[in-house]
């Protein structure tokens, strides 16, 4: 039996053991990063994006042998780069831990290398697949063990803006379209923000929930099984939509000056509002459509807001609150008086107080 390796992290110690390194050094590319990677990692690649397909290439079309030699000495110039521009300053006593696809030949190299220094490296097992395995299955688990409670609500209720308030009072949170960057509907996308990709949703997902004690209840928006261009899992899906819900209601008008403040973006970017409406054409048909893009060159905003809430929001809402949420009831409630600071931070109170009957009567 081999012993096994001083300088390698065991991937099931990994949760446990990541917060007592110095850095979290991801290898990959900077597409392979881009798509996901450990939370708080940083990118040194050892093969830059057009490198790795020409190591990848070499190895194909030639052998394993000529795209070893190039690679190592990539790899080499590369990690000697690194050295130079962003590690020189480190103390003896710096303890970064290494991980690349499958904690191989690149995470490999560059741990001999900072070892041989003097650095106390270590290299994860199993590199980011092993990572994203302990993902999937965390997320399995979480399903099982955690209990949320629900805050339903028709579109500009400001049921974001409540889980903040929550959280401020000591409430466990759970903000999934913070995660997913997006709001969850046709114009829910953020401006100058681009959506993580499904790995890393999920990733980003895992990393809150590591911060969340699963005895404790977890406060939840009432979602969609999508949230813009990612889906949350399954089996936790399952699990929120059988979770305890009370609904924050709040006035017509109140509701259309939340969202006039909160999609501020898009009455600067007309153009942009007008591509994300043209969407519901098949919906709506070319009148309706037209008769909002009239509205936006007016500058009506108020009665555009008000004419989708009515037409569109409200009736998405009604139709799916009740079919998705089995233990939605319409007399567990609270009211947002307005959309100022004092009635929303009154609201989550009330919330907090409202769950108690909520629970005792299930």
């Amino acid at each position: 039996m081999q012993p096994k390796n001083p300088h390698i992290l065991d991937i099931a110690q990994f949760a446990q053991a990541r917060n007592q390194f110095d850095a979290i050094i991801d290898v990959r590319s900077p597409a392979e990063f881009a798509l996901d990677h450990i939370p708080g990692s940083i990118n040194y690649p050892v093969l830059n994006n057009e490198e790795r397909a020409q190591i990848g290439t070499l190895y194909k079309q030639v052998s394993p042998f000529a795209a070893k030699k190039l690679g190592a000495a990539m790899v080499s110039r590369n990690i000697a780069q690194h050295l130079e521009q962003s590690m020189l300053n480190h103390p003896r006593e710096w303890r970064p831990l290494i991980y690349c696809w499958r904690g191989g030949e690149r995470s490999g190299a560059f741990t001999h290398v900072l070892n041989r220094i003097g650095w106390k490296a270590m290299q994860l097992e199993g590199g980011y697949q092993g990572f994203r395995r302990i993902v999937i299955d965390d997320l399995d688990l979480a399903a099982k063990q955690f209990q949320f409670q629900v805050i339903c609500g028709m579109t500009g209720t400001g049921k974001t803006r409540i889980l903040h308030e929550l959280q401020s009072l000591g409430a466990q949170v759970l903000d999934l379209e913070g995660l997913a960057i997006h709001r969850g509907s046709v114009l829910g996308n953020e401006p100058d923000s681009e959506q993580p990709s499904q790995k890393g949703f999920e990733t980003a997902l895992w990393n809150a929930l590591q911060s969340l004690d699963p005895s404790k209840p977890v406060f939840i928006e009432s979602e969609s099984k999508k949230v813009g261009g990612v889906h949350i899992p399954d089996a936790l899906m399952e699990t929120i939509r059988n979770g305890l819900c009370i609904e924050l209601r709040s006035s017509l008008p109140t509701r259309v000056s939340w969202l006039l403040h909160e999609y501020h973006h898009f009455l600067e970017n007309t153009a942009q509002f007008k591509e994300k409406l043209g969407l519901l054409t098949t919906r709506y048909g070319k009148v309706q459509i037209a008769e909002w893009f009239n509205q936006i060159d007016a500058g009506d905003f108020n009665p555009l807001v008000t004419d989708l809430l009515v037409k569109h929001y409200d009736p998405a809402y009604q139709s799916s609150i009740v079919r998705n949420f089995p233990k939605y009831r319409a007399d567990f409630f609270t009211e947002l008086l307005d959309d100022g600071d004092i009635a929303f931070k009154n609201a989550a109170k009330d919330i907090l107080s409202q769950f108690s009957k909520v629970r005792a009567s299930n």
